[in-house]
């Protein structure tokens, strides 16, 4: 059962619109690098597409109903949107729903030191890493420090053409005998990753700490910060430099941080093309999903359901039975990557359950590892009707797996909002080297996958 390649399917307006989405996605990757990032932007993009703040509507006692566009910001790092339709209770609500973390390096609360004339900062990675991926290579530093005033510095260094960026070593092949022997995991030791910050002394007579010290004054006289202020900041480490079109025809794009923007852009975007869903159309935006989708902004915790609490009373509907009717009539495309068939690693495939860059939208009926362990395992009722839905909408989709069976696998936000009693499957965009610094998706994906997610908001 072969499926088409998008390509072959285009027609000129097609294609247009196809490099439009790209341009306009690849600027939001560009801006926005970390959770917090890309919270600032849906929320400007929500209030330019006319969603208003769900608080400001609690605050003013205003009331909600059909037709009304709302957001919900959960501590700058998560966004929940609602364009309401008919019915919320009877009908539920189609919900889109992606993760805006990525794995990265962060950095620690006390981590300035100095050493042989090196300054660094200590760091502790977020998410799957393959560790010897993130060396050597211009490294940005971006998130807030808060400081006991109240007052928050925000910082983004390392992305102007004239910032300084940071670099993480490594050791050189002529010395590397001994550690080139060692398990791809314990080639680079995670207390290895240690930021390279600065190598100029101060010279103010005191040769106490001077290499460090010189660092410290730089971030006092640009930043205002002190040393003891890192107790309260939560710093970034993201690869330097913007997304770009990869090949000779510019079919791909290669930037940081695919998975899992790739699929939270083109939702986004489909939420605000369609003006007055018949069903109620829901987007979430979440953190924390590359860690287990645990905290406060993660899916785990109670933010999506009170949320809904909220919007029902506003409605004048609120009851705990109408919030289970609600819930458990929903739909949901759980949109996160897959990992895209790789011809030089063929044998971590099996092929016929593969997805493949350029063949359009990813539905995955189950993640999980081995023995569909922790998995999501969707209704054979529930695929076949979005079958339908992507067939009338003329979307390019495919079904795999991640990988072969006894390999690996892994997780998405499915199973916690299958607790509800929902119809959910993932679905998403098909990523090369997946978890790397540098990921690499098809534009045909990510043109697809907006088509895809739109027609479900329509239809679903």
């Amino acid at each position: 059962m072969e499926r088409k390649n998008a390509w072959n399917t285009y027609k000129k307006e097609d294609l247009k619109q196809l490099e439009a989405l790209s341009k306009d996605y690849m600027d939001f990757l560009n801006n926005g690098k970390t959770e917090r990032e890309c919270t600032e932007l849906l929320v400007k993009m929500a209030e330019a597409h006319g969603y208003k703040n769900l608080d400001d509507v609690i605050a003013a006692g205003k009331e909600l109903k059909v037709g009304d566009k709302i957001y919900a910001n959960n501590m700058g790092k998560a966004v929940m949107m609602l364009n309401i339709g008919e019915d919320i209770v009877g009908k539920g609500m189609n919900i889109l729903g992606a993760h805006i973390d990525s794995p990265r390096l962060d950095i620690k609360q006390n981590p300035l030191y100095e050493s042989d004339h090196l300054v660094l900062m200590d760091t502790h990675y977020y998410g799957g890493i393959k560790k010897y991926q993130w060396v050597t290579m211009p490294m940005a530093i971006h998130g807030v420090v808060c400081l006991k005033d109240g007052s928050t510095v925000k910082l983004s260094i390392g992305e102007k053409e004239d910032d300084p960026v940071f670099y993480i070593t490594d050791l050189l092949p002529h010395l590397a005998d001994e550690q080139m022997k060692k398990d791809a995991r314990k080639i680079i030791e995670g207390e290895k990753l240690d930021l390279l910050v600065g190598s100029k002394p101060i010279n103010d007579g005191d040769d106490d700490h001077q290499y460090k010290r010189g660092i410290l004054k730089i971030l006092k006289d640009q930043y205002g910060i002190e040393e003891e202020d890192f107790m309260s900041a939560e710093l970034e480490v993201v690869p330097a430099g913007k997304a770009r079109e990869l090949g000779f025809d510019r079919g791909l794009i290669a930037a940081y941080g695919h998975d899992d923007r790739c699929c939270a852009y083109p939702s986004a975007m489909a939420m605000f093309d369609v003006e007055h869903p018949a069903k109620t159309a829901c987007g979430l935006f979440v953190d924390k999903e590359e860690i287990g989708s645990v905290g406060a902004t993660g899916m785990e915790s109670h933010f999506f359901e009170d949320t809904m609490r909220e919007v029902l009373d506003r409605m004048g509907l609120y009851s705990e039975l109408n919030l289970t009717r609600c819930l458990r009539h929903c739909k949901m495309l759980s949109s996160d990557v897959n990992a895209a068939f790789d011809p030089l690693y063929a044998d971590a495939f099996e092929k016929f359950n593969a997805s493949f860059s350029g063949s359009g939208l990813v539905f995955c009926k189950f993640t999980g590892a081995r023995g569909k362990s922790g998995s999501n395992d969707a209704n054979a009722e529930y695929l076949a009707n979005l079958r339908a839905i992507m067939d009338k909408h003329n979307v390019m989709y495919q079904t795999a797996e991640l990988g072969k069976v006894d390999i690996g696998g892994g997780g998405t936000i499915a199973y916690i909002l299958s607790l509800y009693g929902m119809q959910v499957i993932d679905s998403g965009i098909a990523v090369l080297s997946m978890h790397a610094p540098w990921e690499v998706i098809s534009k045909a994906d990510l043109y697809e996958a907006y088509k895809g997610y739109k027609a479900f908001l329509i239809e679903g």
